[in-house]
């Protein structure tokens, strides 16, 4: 957070997601409260050093130190808050005076201190004591983040166990002293906020969120079997790929994989940012793949795409949106869509606290790819596209001193995939008067003239070459997806998709794969066959 944006935040007045409190020598008494409350509702911004009216008071300098580092512990203590959740407070000066900076993001779980739910309303932390309030703010909660669902039979042995020694690796490169540390495995995943017990039902276990985390890959498979994220390159095959990868595994080392995907096919520059030497592209990709791991809505069957294009990279992501359009980042405030893996990802420094992703990503994106910007489009498929060098001898230095868009300072690994205060929707696309590729012309006329020459006219009955034509460059685009989607994007009625994709698996150009509430449809190894010999 910058001073201005301090500055900005003491002039407004405290409210749900803002509380001051005067701390010149120790913590204040009631500085849980608000805590739990703020977590408990959409989380906030507290102010220690700072009197009720916005007014600076400051903190003890030689406190500020210990004040950090008994929040740092005391949040990680299950008999003060349960389930604990560890944040990180930070010191500024403010008119030469110290003060402490407590972010708390919108979180998925109820928290409750010393078996006492608080609930922030307005500038008040109020005690909920009524069994049926609390149920529906736990039900609120459990409608909004899927990554809370308990998986009553998982079992600790679930777990992939080589990732417990590079779990505690990456958070002790982030942070030697964490008090995750001093912990065992179990202990660890429940300080994590991955084993819950729901209070209505009594329901208790793993959830979905450290199935994903730490979860055996075949256990995955069985969880959520249309996981993936598929990464491709359409540099000089735009129509399939020049290379593409399946990733089906953990998010931890999903998050790797697909950085090494682009590592592999991106360009790199390097600068001095002081004395050290910096990889423009780790610095902005980091921030978008964090951004693709933790924001994804991942009941939903769509998946993950990464494709790496002549100028751009782009992504898609499931999403719960709130709201349409572009999104400017900046007016709004930040809503992560997996709070407790963003949580676990701040950990172990994969991903930046609310705020600051999209600030890496728009001071580096101007020295990487020159003056054009990354694009941020807020919907039930969450979208990034973000400029690469066109070619070696790209000029990106102009770039250098040239502005970026403010809209996208405000959030890639922690909120752009917010959506707050949006600008207005572009019109929906409609595929009606899409480019059909040559080489799906070519491949679906021969298999119409194939079938006409083998006396096959029934499968041509009502098969419409035009509309098929379409659907393959849909399902081209994004594999997996179901026939309404296909409707959806192709503009065409429900129905009239269906009788075409009836038509299509006759044809053996298209085949179902999974269950009906989650499968798609794919190519069939036939159609992908004849794809190659096209291209040949």
């Amino acid at each position: 957070m910058t001073i201005e944006q301090i500055n900005t935040l003491l002039k407004q007045g405290e409210g749900t997601r803002l509380e001051f409190k005067e701390a010149k020598f120790a913590l204040p008494k009631t500085l849980f409260e608000s805590i739990c409350a703020m977590l408990n509702n959409e989380g906030g911004n507290i102010f220690l050093g700072v009197d009720d009216s916005g007014t600076v008071t400051g903190v003890l300098p030689e406190q500020v130190d210990k004040m950090i580092k008994d929040l740092t512990y005391l949040s990680n203590d299950p008999q003060k808050m349960n389930p604990p959740f560890v944040f990180t407070p930070k010191k500024y000066m403010i008119g030469g005076q110290p003060i402490i900076h407590i972010l708390l993001p919108a979180d998925s779980q109820v928290h409750r201190l010393s078996n006492v739910v608080y609930f922030r309303n307005g500038d008040a932390d109020l005690r909920i004591n009524e069994p049926h309030k609390i149920a529906e703010i736990v039900n609120k909660k459990n409608s909004k983040y899927t990554e809370n669902a308990i998986l009553p039979h998982l079992r600790f042995e679930n777990f992939k166990a080589d990732l417990f020694p590079k779990v505690r690796n990456l958070i002790r490169s982030n942070n030697a002293d964490h008090p995750w540390l001093a912990l065992d495995n179990t202990q660890l995943l429940r300080a994590a906020g991955l084993w819950k017990r729901d209070f209505q039902t009594g329901e208790e276990g793993y959830t979905l969120a450290a199935t994903l985390l730490l979860g055996k890959d075949e256990v995955i498979t069985q969880v959520l079997p249309h996981f993936k994220i598929d990464a491709l390159v359409r540099i000089d095959n735009t129509f399939r790929y020049d290379d593409r990868a399946y990733i089906q595994t953990n998010l931890i080392e999903a998050y790797e994989q697909l950085l090494d995907f682009a590592g592999k096919h991106l360009p790199d520059k390097f600068y001095l940012e002081g004395n050290q030497r910096v990889s423009i592209r780790t610095a902005i990709f980091r921030e978008v793949i964090a951004n693709m791991i933790v924001h994804r809505e991942y009941t939903s069957a769509s998946p993950g795409r990464f494709v790496i294009g002549k100028d751009t990279v782009e992504t898609e992501n499931a999403n719960k949106p709130n709201g349409e359009g572009i999104i400017n980042p900046l007016a709004g405030i930040t809503f992560p869509k997996n709070p407790v893996i963003v949580k676990f990802f701040i950990q172990l420094g994969r991903a930046e606290e609310l705020g600051s992703g999209a600030r890496n990503v728009a001071h580096y994106t101007k020295m990487y790819a020159g003056k054009r910007k990354p694009e941020f489009v807020e919907g039930n498929i969450f979208k990034m596209k973000i400029p690469i060098p066109v070619s070696k001898d790209e000029d990106v230095s102009e770039g250098v001193n040239a502005g970026v868009s403010e809209g996208v300072n405000a959030g890639v690994s922690e909120g752009v995939n917010a959506g707050v205060n949006q600008l207005p929707s572009p019109p929906p696309t409609i595929l009606i008067d899409i480019h059909i590729e040559p080489v799906v012309v070519k491949i679906v006329n021969h298999l119409f003239d194939e079938e006409i020459g083998n006396g096959n006219l029934n499968r041509l009955k009502n098969a419409s070459k035009s509309e098929i034509m379409r659907i393959v460059m849909i399902v081209n685009e994004t594999e997996g997806l179901k026939s309404g989607e296909i409707a959806k994007r192709s503009g065409k009625p429900q129905k009239t998709i269906e009788r075409q994709l009836s038509k299509a698996r006759e044809l053996n150009i298209l085949r179902f794969v999974g269950p009906p509430k989650t499968g798609g449809y794919y190519f069939t190894e036939f159609f992908e066959n004849r794809i190659t010999q096209s291209d040949q």
